[in-house]
């Protein structure tokens, strides 16, 4: 018996971008991670921006897991050591299961490219109820690298493995 890939399983993402500056005229993490998904054929759900505050945060990103119509969410920013950086320190706590890898391989690939500085970062991934959940840096650089050589590649095996039974 062979391991099920899901590649061609449809998936629908929402963005949320946590930033006490950002609009969506100028949110380039967040328009980035977006025109990286439509060009992988992804469909957008949802698309928001939201201060760094841990309860707006918490909401949105419940909200969407109680959407069935929402198999992967993706936030940017946040996730620093800044008194205002509250993203991890919100949705871990949410997540049902921490994909521990996540974290660990985006830091050594972030490594390569701006070295110890890398360690900074409290990007993580996993899971709610049957949500993929990915947490990045606000740097359009790390968004792109977190989606082109982690995100893009797994998340369709990620939510096909959520709805396995």
């Amino acid at each position: 018996m062979t391991h099920p890939t899901h590649q061609q399983l449809p998936v629908q993402a929402a963005i949320l971008t946590v930033s006490d500056t950002r609009t969506k005229a100028d949110d380039s993490s967040g328009q980035r991670i977006q025109s990286l998904l439509t060009d992988a054929s992804f469909t957008l759900a949802d698309y928001q921006i939201v201060p760094d505050e841990p309860v707006a945060i918490s909401q949105i990103v419940q909200n969407w897991c109680d959407d069935a119509t929402v198999q992967a969410i993706i936030i940017t920013g946040g996730t620093g050591f800044t008194p205002r950086d509250q993203t991890y320190d919100t949705i871990v706590p949410l997540l049902e299961k921490e994909m521990m890898g996540f974290g660990e391989l985006f830091r050594a690939l972030s490594y390569k490219e701006i070295g110890p500085k890398a360690m900074f970062s409290r990007a993580t991934a996993g899971s709610r109820q049957q949500t993929a959940i990915y947490v990045l840096p606000g740097s359009t650089n790390a968004v792109h690298l977190a989606m082109t050589k982690l995100i893009l590649p797994t998340v369709q095996h990620f939510v096909g493995e959520l709805h396995r039974l």
